[in-house]
């Protein structure tokens, strides 16, 4: 039935053009993609305005640590030199900072 289906398509296809519906089909399909764009758009705006705000969390989190002394940079020097001297390629595996004060 699908290759049916898929025999069918170009001949509404070539009805369409025939009536000139192709124009009503490209103005529907520009608007269409505009639309999804300025959605996008929007989306990424809000994206970026979380990703401030976990940022600032971030930040607050690593000064909270080392007010109460936790020095992260050590830490995370340490544990990539002891994997370093296990792997050789430290550098393609670098952890997140999350990860490396677990």
């Amino acid at each position: 039935m699908a290759m049916k289906e898929v025999h069918d398509s170009p001949k509404k296809v070539q009805t369409q053009e025939q009536k000139g519906g192709q124009s009503v089909n490209k103005d529907e399909q520009i608007g269409f993609h505009k639309g999804a764009l300025s959605t996008l758009a929007k989306e990424r705006e809000e994206m970026i305005k979380i990703l401030s705000i976990v940022e600032q969390l971030m930040q607050m989190h690593v000064g909270a640590l080392k007010e109460l002394g936790v020095d992260l940079e050590a830490i995370a020097k340490q544990k990539a030199a002891a994997q370093g001297g296990l792997s050789g390629n430290s550098a393609s595996k670098k952890k997140p900072l999350e990860d490396e004060i677990r």
